[in-house]
């Protein structure tokens, strides 16, 4: 069965791969898909820029620095991640908020973000 072909955006369509490289998502499927076991809501696909992983750091979110023992690269600006749907609205209200693909972003994510603010940051409407 491949969950992600059940899983929707925030449009309630098929959800897209966030990225493969690198591989992103709670279930490191390159899809930001959430199900039960995903109690921090790994569901809003971000590019990185160096202002969040700066904010992300002060958060006590060091998504920066690699973690080898749980296959975590590190990332770098331009990679994109799927992020907890918290940690981006806080992002937001801070003025540090990633900006969004959409159509990788799962529509569980709607249950934190404000979909105008998603759009207002989204890569793939612009």
């Amino acid at each position: 069965m491949n969950v992600t072909r059940m899983q929707k955006n925030v449009f309630g369509e098929p959800i897209a791969t966030c990225s493969d490289d690198p591989v992103t998502g709670f279930y490191r499927t390159g899809c930001c898909e959430t199900g039960p076991e995903d109690v921090g809501l790994h569901c809003v696909c971000i590019q990185v820029t160096e202002e969040f992983l700066d904010f992300s750091r002060r958060a006590g979110n060091d998504l920066s620095t690699p973690i080898e023992a749980f296959g975590f690269p590190g990332l770098q600006p331009g990679d994109r991640w799927c992020l907890c749907a918290a940690r981006w609205q806080e992002a937001y209200e801070a003025g540090a908020a990633p900006r969004v693909v959409l159509t990788a972003t799962h529509e569980a994510a709607l249950e934190v973000c404000d979909l105008t603010d998603l759009k207002a940051h989204a890569l793939d409407l612009s």
